[in-house]
């Protein structure tokens, strides 16, 4: 599993045979190889990457060793990435032409943006007033019954309330590559994906 890591500019339209199709911007690489596993050393294979740029004086002193080994500056995001096609060296530069090509389709993880404590209409989609599914017949927002009795005289785990949203990892399955500009390090997917803009997302074959 091959990948780069980048973040997200924002979303636009591209026409393509006179369709619009609206796409992700993203800002892949250069990422900086801080690390190489070996089963030897780790008991597996794997390369870790860098990217984005990180202040010195916010970075720990393990770490600044660590970026010294491979006489790379201090990084904002490192990502393990298994299974790379090629075999890479410490210190080396990959940019998003080295791993995608127009046409192909990839994998996306983000965090998603955090919408706070959310109540059931939002979190879940319940009806409310003048549905009837779930909801109160007089408070229109409120979950209504839950479902517990003298017997089991308890809550069941699971069951839809309010509580917090947002702010969770999620992978989007097969986006299309539409654009690639290796030139600006950018590079156009199909679709959105997640996180607000400016966040930090994986890309992964």
């Amino acid at each position: 599993m091959s990948g780069i890591i980048g973040k997200k500019i924002g979303m636009t339209t591209i026409f393509t045979n006179g369709e619009a199709v609206p796409c992700t911007v993203i800002e892949a690489g250069p990422c900086v190889v801080t690390q190489v596993r070996t089963e030897e050393n780790d008991g597996y294979k794997a390369v870790q990457l860098g990217f984005g740029e990180k202040k010195e004086k916010r970075t720990t002193k393990a770490l600044m060793g660590h970026f010294k080994k491979a006489d790379t500056t201090p990084k904002r995001k490192l990502v393990e990435f298994k299974e790379f096609e090629k075999d890479l060296a410490l210190g080396e530069t990959i940019r998003v032409e080295d791993v995608f090509e127009e046409g192909e389709f990839v994998d996306i993880s983000g965090k998603t943006k955090g919408k706070g404590f959310q109540g059931v209409v939002k979190r879940h989609g319940f009806g409310g007033v003048g549905q009837s599914t779930h909801g109160q017949h007089n408070r229109g927002r409120h979950p209504g019954s839950i479902g517990a009795c003298s017997y089991p005289a308890r809550v069941f785990k699971g069951i839809k309330m309010g509580g917090r949203m947002g702010h969770t990892n999620v992978t989007i399955q097969n986006l299309k590559v539409l654009r690639l500009f290796p030139e600006k390090n950018l590079i156009l997917v199909s679709g959105s994906v997640p996180g607000a803009k400016n966040s930090i997302i994986t890309l992964h074959k």
